[in-house]
């Protein structure tokens, strides 16, 4: 963390919901005409960004380049320094899938941690992703090779179908650069119809502070989710912006929270780890299991928990 004030992700995984009657058809992404066969792909140059994207651009990198020099943002996946054992999985499962880490007040959108209910998705997660036009078509390639490769590493930690598509996508993930985003209000009413303004306004006025975040959303009191929106801040540099995309797709599928005690993992907020590790791996794994069931809360989630953590690592660390 620099200067203790900054966090890379913001995740409200199920503080909204959708009206419970039936919602409108998902909007998809606008995609080019095809091509003829043989012809060659034209790239044209982005349109040019605004002062304050570059500015920001100029930022992020500094504290890219700050958080590397402290030793945070490791891409090992943990180690001998990080040891945890079944009974700290199962605490942190708890803590990270049966808690709510922001929740909405007057409007707005605030720190809190609540006590939650066990929430994930039923139906197969169909990721799309999407660009603002002022994003390099080389940045956009890096950024749909990275999703494409992160979703099949989800699909088989959780044995849920998971899969990155180029449109009808159910989760939604944005790479915007600051202007983008401040006026992407009515395309983010089509992605989620019935989207409310604290979703609307969280995100369109994200400040400096918040690199990226994400909704996810369920029908009326269901706890199983059917739409999910990501937003991350194009003028990240590489390793922040792959940071968020791990964080904010994993939250996306149930882990909604941060723990100051999970460790190796990316849902907390020291920054210590860029990348999901084989902790996080765990508890996706957890989550999916069959006998957990969306609705659940703590007491009734909280021994099955301890039991499948047995399972899977026994008495190892």
């Amino acid at each position: 963390m620099v200067g203790g004030a900054l966090r890379a992700g913001w995740a409200a995984a199920a503080a909204l919901t959708l009206a419970s009657c039936a919602p409108a058809p998902v909007g998809v992404s606008p995609t080019p005409p095809a091509r003829p066969d043989g012809a060659a792909e034209v790239s044209l140059p982005a349109p040019e960004r605004s002062p304050e994207s570059r500015a920001l651009a100029r930022y992020y990198a500094r504290v890219e380049s700050d958080l590397l020099a402290q030793g945070l943002l490791r891409t090992d996946g943990g180690g001998p320094d990080a040891p945890f054992d079944a009974r700290i999985l199962a605490e942190n499962f708890v803590r990270i899938a049966l808690f709510d880490e922001y929740a909405e007040v007057g409007g707005t959108m605030v720190a809190r941690q609540t006590p939650s209910e066990l929430r994930r998705w039923a139906e197969p997660v169909r990721i799309e992703i999407e660009f603002g036009e002022t994003v390099p078509a080389t940045q956009a390639r890096a950024d749909r090779a990275a999703l494409s490769t992160l979703t099949a590493r989800l699909a088989r930690v959780t044995g849920h179908p998971i899969r990155s598509v180029r449109d009808g996508g159910n989760f939604h993930v944005l790479m915007l650069h600051e202007d983008e985003r401040r006026g992407y209000a009515d395309r983010l009413r089509e992605l989620v119809p019935g989207i409310g303004q604290t979703a609307l306004r969280t995100i369109t006025d994200m400040p400096r502070s918040t690199y990226c975040l994400v909704f996810a959303f369920s029908e009326g009191a269901s706890r199983e989710y059917v739409r999910a929106v990501a937003v991350i801040r194009a003028e990240h540099p590489d390793l922040l912006r792959l940071s968020c995309l791990h964080e904010e797709v994993t939250q996306g599928l149930g882990l909604a929270n941060d723990s100051p005690a999970a460790r190796p993992s990316i849902f907390n907020d020291d920054e210590e780890f860029a990348l999901l590790t084989r902790h996080d791996e765990l508890l996706l794994r957890m989550l999916y299991d069959d006998r957990l069931r969306p609705g659940m809360d703590s007491r009734a989630a909280g021994p099955i928990a301890r039991a499948i953590a047995e399972e899977l690592i026994g008495g190892e660390t």
